[in-house]
């Protein structure tokens, strides 16, 4: 029996033979780095008006996975995107050598065989645009100051590499999941000719960075509607698009992109992640999702948020309990073989 992280591999490979459907984020084990410990913002549910690092105000309302950026005329960062460069100052990347030791120290201690050290970055370059812009402000931007928006991105772009950087030859992680969310449930906020003009040449220069120093698989997190970003996706060098909602029709995108991407998601966080969902709710949940793809390649269910976790408790591990219990009737592997092939699940958001 393969690990997970070996059957992740499988699942991801153009000819691969995985043994079982990938559980979730069961093959990552998700660990930080100094740029996380610095991000500033809200640290827990009910939080108001924090602000990150970047000056961007965020509160965190009851019944969400997470932070929502502030933008009333107090609380919005820039207040005029063509002079965007009065208001937008970058924070430093420059940590101490001992900040970076003692994460060495912490990735050392969490190694696991069975399992991909994986870093992450929140949140993404498009999110960043609009969390310092307001989501209307910026996408009317992205339409009547191109040049502006370039700039901006471009900006955005070389502090992620330097980042990137520090990640790399610090860390050393094989894997790196990746936030930035393109789309709404039905459609993406820009329209892909606009898309690939933006942030095409700028993902592929990033992922590429990545990949040529070391890290193996580039999870990219969109819990959106994206089906017409995939082929921009394949391009930039993502692995795994993690978040495709339902309303992407998956089954039919890993029937066309399969052996090219893997799709990670296809269990919307509204099928369960609600007051009164109930075990039994979230078990047809799962059992439909393997049944929209009833073969592991190219394929992980997983729920769409970015991350191990749900808003309302138990709904993460309902969903891992039952593709257990399914990878057992379709692959005959016992309960206690699947769960010694993983690390026990980290709840990060539950």
């Amino acid at each position: 029996m393969l690990t997970a992280r070996e059957n992740l591999f499988e699942t991801i490979k153009p000819d691969g033979h995985p043994d079982r459907y990938v559980n979730q984020y069961e093959a990552f084990n998700l660990l930080f780095h100094p740029r996380m410990t610095h991000l500033g913002g809200c640290s827990k549910i009910g939080d108001v008006n924090c602000i990150t690092d970047w000056g961007v105000y965020q509160s965190w309302p009851e019944g969400t996975p997470g932070q929502f950026p502030v933008h009333d005329e107090e609380h919005l960062l820039v207040k005029d995107i063509e002079n965007w460069r009065d208001y937008v100052k970058a924070p430093s990347l420059k940590f101490p050598e001992a900040e970076w030791e003692q994460w060495q120290a912490i990735y050392e201690q969490a190694y696991d065989p069975r399992a991909i050290s994986t870093a992450m970055v929140i949140p993404g370059i498009f999110e960043q645009t609009h969390h310092m812009c307001s989501m209307v402000e910026v996408l009317v931007a992205y339409m009547t100051l191109e040049d502006e928006m370039h700039d901006m991105i471009k900006y955005l772009l070389e502090w992620e590499l330097e980042m990137a950087e520090g990640i790399c030859s610090h860390l050393h992680p094989e894997g790196m999941l990746h936030h930035d969310d393109w789309g709404s449930e039905t459609n993406s906020f820009l329209r892909p000719e606009m898309f690939e003009d933006y942030f095409l040449e700028p993902y592929k220069e990033l992922y590429g960075y990545y990949h040529d120093h070391g890290v193996k698989v580039i999870v990219h997190h969109s819990d959106s509607y994206c089906a017409n970003l995939v082929d921009y996706m394949i391009e930039m060098g993502i692995d795994i698009w993690q978040g495709p909602m339902e309303t992407n029709n998956v089954p039919e995108l890993v029937e066309k992109y399969k052996g090219q991407i893997t799709f990670m998601g296809n269990i919307d966080n509204k099928d369960v992640d609600f007051e009164g969902c109930t075990e039994e709710d979230a078990q047809k949940v799962a059992r439909r999702a393997i049944a929209d793809v009833p073969a592991p390649n190219s394929y992980i269910p997983c729920i769409n948020q970015g991350g191990p976790g749900s808003v309302y408790p138990n709904r993460y591990q309902w969903l891992l309990d039952e593709i257990d219990v399914i990878n057992s009737e379709k692959f005959g592997f016992s309960k206690e073989e699947i769960e010694a092939a993983r690390i026990p699940t980290q709840i990060m958001f539950g």
